[in-house]
């Protein structure tokens, strides 16, 4: 089938603390600029993979704006979604290590251009031959992102298209009301849903005790086709509904990697296994990949650097398999 995935939300530049335990309140060194927003790796990923997707967003009139345009157009994405402005600057995100996965954030994203995304910037042109939305919750930061992102569901849905939702929860970001709220809106109408292994307790049920099984059976009884938990190197659990409306799970192994950036690599996964599954891919294989994706991801020092291609996620399953 042909696959088209339409992308929105924050397209900015990300400075990495040089030091580990770099604190935001005292000097110290920073590397960068990236290009960087979660929804924006998942864009590049898909089109370094051979998909077609187009790429929503805003950013300043600055020489930020243009390296992650120039950037995400040479990886084969469809940036006409992107405005420009004059009167705001381009998005940013400054990261400090605490450890190999734990990391604090300081963004400027509902204050720059970004924050400015809005209803009147989604293109139905551009949307028309769009089969397949991908929503970032770290992409729901104001009202007026999440008015654009119903627009683009709206027309998505009314296409006979597909959803899929990453929560992508920042400790940073959840005081944002408008995100939080957006939350239940939005699992309402995906097909897929991406959390975390650090995010499952967050969907748990009161009552219910605190397993990714109990809130994988909690979300698809909700209407969700496809529930994937992300556990980094320790691989990823599918959950469905087998045909008998009873829980099937299946799990894959991830890829030992040394960890230089986690940054972007649940963005990668995501963009792989929902781009592959949409292609026709099977859950375990697409899984698989996905797991290589991630893998890779973490391997490369910056958030969008380590964006593979289905030729170097193979070349690793390959490799994987004769150490094996």
């Amino acid at each position: 089938m042909s696959v088209k995935i339409c992308i929105i939300g924050e397209l900015l530049v990300e400075f990495l603390a040089k030091q580990p335990h770099q604190r935001f309140d005292k000097p110290g060194e920073f590397i960068g600029p990236f290009p960087s927003g979660a929804p924006a790796i998942f864009a590049d990923q898909i089109a370094k993979l051979g998909f077609s997707g187009v790429f929503f967003s805003c950013v300043g009139k600055d020489p930020f704006g243009s390296m992650c345009i120039k950037r995400l157009k040479q990886d084969g994405v469809n940036v006409d979604g992107i405005s420009i402005h004059t009167k705001m600057n381009t998005g940013s995100a400054f990261v400090s290590y605490q450890s190999q996965y734990l990391r604090d954030f300081i963004f400027n994203i509902p204050n720059s251009a970004c924050g400015l995304l809005s209803f009147d910037h989604i293109n139905e042109k551009l949307l028309k031959d769009c089969t397949h939305l991908h929503v970032m919750g770290s992409s729901l930061y104001s009202f007026r992102v999440i008015d654009a992102m119903r627009k683009a569901i709206d027309i998505i849905k009314s296409n006979n298209g597909t959803i899929s939702f990453d929560p992508n929860i920042r400790k940073e970001m959840l005081n944002i009301p408008e995100m939080i709220q957006s939350f239940d809106y939005i699992i309402e109408l995906s097909d897929f849903f991406l959390p975390s292994e650090s995010e499952v307790g967050y969907f748990i049920e009161d009552n219910d005790e605190c397993t990714a099984s109990n809130m994988a059976l909690s979300i698809l009884r909700r209407g969700v086709k496809h529930v994937v938990v992300k556990s980094g190197e320790k691989g990823a659990t599918y959950y469905g509904f087998d045909d008998k409306k009873q829980l099937k799970s299946c799990h894959v192994d991830g890829f030992k990697s040394e960890v230089v950036d986690p940054t972007g690599a649940g963005d990668c996964f995501g963009a792989t296994f929902v781009s592959l599954m949409l292609a026709g891919y099977r859950v375990d294989k697409a899984l698989l990949y996905a797991n290589a994706s991630g893998s890779i991801a973490v391997s490369k020092l910056g958030p969008m650097e380590g964006t593979s291609t289905l030729q170097e996620i193979e070349r690793l399953i390959k490799k994987h398999s004769k150490i094996s």
